[in-house]
């Protein structure tokens, strides 16, 4: 196998390239001007190591993977074209209201608490530029009041007089029936051809989101709106350079669903956020191949730290309506949770608490940390770690980044020390204590949130800076071992490699598999099962139309199912495609049952109540061959490696310097064992040992972090 998998973060650009038996890791920084720059220079870097030019590597793979934070940049820096909403009489104030929501929304919990200071986020269609037409669908997709085509043609011409440069369409109830939205872009490309005003894009709501709730769905196709321009154009760039240096086939960009596709079969919104998910789908495939069983997946960078769950049995946690930036949407994403907790995280004076705050704001890749020498002049993360020792200036990500220590002592003096009252190392123990502490309360509370103990999972501990912090967020927790998976530093690069091509479609529906009133079940199948087959037709020409033989896609049908009224869903995978008897509807009942158990506890199932699906989901994808990960339990071989010297390091709870042995990459042999206080120096990240743990290394240069024993 030979693939090239990318993935691009706020402040480090990822390359994995796998080239026959050989697997080279790769990083550089982020060129967030031009991410083909950072790209091609990780690439070259790869290439340099197999002693093969860039133009041979890209004219021998079989794909070039792609995870990108093109749209995430542009959606913080408001990078976008001027755009038009046209929604439903009656509903012009659906988008603005955000559901009572919008000064929350997207804020940590502090942020929204803090009620005298809310502050809705600049609207990205301002309110001028959404205008109602007049028509009306009700729930059940019957017309009842008909598209005015003159009130229709008259809000067109005014949008494009006020200077729309695409237009967004998000009727009510059109997700049941689009014949209305169908209508307003066959008029509008009547009333403007293509060759009269160029491409001004119209976007359908109904075509980017199938659930229901006019707002989310609005708000989905207003981002995909926004980010087509600079997706298009950022992307479509790349591609074309990718041809030119030998690569003929087309590129492949992960999705935010835990799939991937060409770029001509990729929504801009379906981007953001993809190289965490890519981790969370490398560990998945670690946790199935090696026995594993439940895992916490946790990626540190250098702009944020991520967390994802991957539980025995195949039960991926999503997000149907989760939250991109600032804004509430409607499209599936696998479940994340980010904190503002990077190497790159500033830090400043909480004078409320009197003590240091974390995040999450980012110094990212430019300027970077103060020990970057680039002109940043706020204390980091990285500032505090360099000040303890843990980090080495002169080899810095192999040596291609020289840190100037004394820029970060000067950063934090200035910054935090008189606030604090504490000099320089006091300060740097207090941020590696608090950014820690932060981590570990974010794992605590995802797993109890949704019914789990630490203890139940292995927490996975990857990115640049996950082996850095590994111990003192094990600490923080009470974890008593981590493990640093195979090629940690790139891990989610790696997963954008394993991923499989994938479309999720999905479609809002009424079906009542239990009516508690009348006491009967489901005996309408035919109308349960023409939605399936529609949702596998349309996943099957998506994966068709880039070169997928129709009989290799395999599909996945779930369900989100509720008791009665209830508002909360539970999603189930069915274990049939089809609904063909009473008995597959008891079956599905009984699964239903099972899965609400598991997340709410034995007993609280409330079948007397009734039994429903909302949302009917496909999955349509073609198994793909990935990077097969090796036994990482130790098998009692063990190696001695020597340190290739000692420096002071200043540890949270010691006093005063310690002696530390630093030892290089060779101690990423198998068998290698070391006791803490150490620290291990490769050319892509730094492993900590602090004191009270012990490291191992095992196969594939996975390292577990283990408590010792006293």
């Amino acid at each position: 196998m030979r693939r090239v998998s990318v993935d691009i973060g706020g402040t480090f650009t990822d390359c994995f390239v796998v080239w026959g038996d050989r697997h080279i890791v790769r990083k550089a920084l982020t060129t967030h001007q031009n991410l083909a720059l950072g790209f091609h220079e990780a690439l070259e870097r790869a290439c340099e190591d197999l002693g093969v030019s860039t133009k041979e590597v890209l004219s021998s793979v079989d794909s070039v993977r792609y995870a990108t934070t093109l749209g995430t940049n542009a959606l913080i820096e408001r990078k976008g074209p001027r755009l038009g909403l046209l929604t439903t009489e009656g509903f012009r104030s659906s988008v603005p209201l955000a559901r009572a929501k919008g000064y929350g929304v997207g804020l940590d919990w502090k942020s929204q608490l803090d009620m005298p200071n809310a502050r809705r986020p600049d609207p990205i269609v301002p309110i001028p530029m959404i205008l109602t037409i007049r028509e009306r669908v009700d729930f059940e997709g019957d017309i009842i009041r008909k598209l005015d085509e003159d009130d229709l043609r008259a809000k067109l011409r005014e949008l494009v007089d006020k200077g729309a440069e695409a237009i967004v369409v998000c009727l009510a109830n059109s997700v049941v029936n689009p014949i209305h939205e169908l209508r307003v872009r066959e008029i509008f490309l009547e009333e403007y051809p293509g060759h009269l005003l160029g491409a001004i894009p119209v976007l359908l709501s109904h075509q980017v989101g199938g659930r229901k709730g006019e707002y989310t769905r609005a708000m989905s196709t207003i981002l995909d709106g926004f980010l087509h321009n600079v997706m298009y154009h950022g992307l479509g760039s790349l591609e074309l350079h990718l041809k030119d240096e030998g690569y003929d086939k087309p590129m492949l960009v992960i999705h935010n669903s835990g799939g991937m596709a060409q770029l001509n079969s990729t929504d801009a919104l379906q981007t953001v956020h993809s190289g965490p998910v890519a981790g969370i789908g490398a560990s998945e495939a670690l946790a199935e191949q090696t026995g594993l069983a439940n895992v916490v997946a946790t990626d540190m960078g250098g702009t944020s730290f991520d967390i994802g769950l991957v539980v025995e049995g195949g039960h991926k946690y999503y997000d149907f309506e989760p939250e991109i930036e600032r804004w509430m949407v409607s499209v599936p994403m696998v479940h994340l949770v980010t904190l503002g907790a990077g190497g790159g995280s500033i830090c400043t004076y909480d004078p409320v608490f009197k003590t240091v705050a974390v995040g999450p704001e980012s110094a990212g890749s430019d300027p970077g940390p103060a020990c970057y020498d680039r002109g940043g002049l706020e204390a980091t993360v990285t500032d505090a770690d360099l000040v303890l020792g843990y980090v080495d200036p002169a080899n810095y990500a192999g040596g291609k980044i020289k840190l100037n220590a004394r820029r970060s002592k000067n950063a934090i003096e200035e910054n935090l020390c008189d606030d604090l009252d504490l000099d320089v190392i006091e300060v740097s123990k207090l941020v590696k204590r608090t950014v820690d502490a932060n981590m570990a309360n974010g794992i605590a509370r995802e797993l109890r949130v949704r019914g789990h103990e630490p203890e139940q999972f292995t927490v996975l501990a990857y990115g640049g800076n996950g082996p850095l912090h590994a111990c003192g967020i094990a600490d923080a927790l009470g974890a008593e071992r981590v493990l640093c998976p195979p090629y940690a530093p790139i891990f989610s690069a790696v997963g954008a490699g394993n991923l499989n091509q994938m479309h999720i479609h999905e479609m809002s529906t009424w079906t009542v598999l239990f009516d508690a009133e009348q006491k009967s079940f489901l005996s309408d199948f035919e109308d349960f099962n023409r939605r399936v087959e529609e949702l596998e037709r349309r996943g099957r020409e998506d994966l068709v139309r880039q070169g997928i033989p129709a009989e290799e896609v395999k599909y996945r049908l779930e369900l989100d199912m509720r008791y009665g009224n209830q508002r909360v869903t539970t999603a189930v995978v069915a274990e049939s495609p089809r609904l063909e008897s009473p008995g597959d509807v008891l079956s599905l009942i009984r699964q239903f049952g099972t899965r609400y158990a598991e997340r709410f506890g034995k007993g609280s199932e409330a079948t007397a109540a009734g039994v429903r699906v909302n949302i009917i989901r496909v999955a349509s994808y073609v198994d793909q061959s990935g990077v097969t990960f090796q036994a990482i339990s130790p098998n009692g071989v063990r190696s001695a490696v020597e340190p290739v010297t000692t420096r002071d390091c200043h540890f949270v709870g010691v006093d005063g310097p310690v002696k530390t042995a630093i030892y290089d990459a060779s101690a990423l042999a198998e068998g290698t064992e070391i006791e803490g206080p150490a620290v291990v120096l490769t050319e892509e990240t730094t492993y900590l040992v602090e004191p009270g743990w012990h490291y191992q290394a095992v196969k594939g240069e996975a390292v577990w972090l283990t408590r010792s024993e006293s």
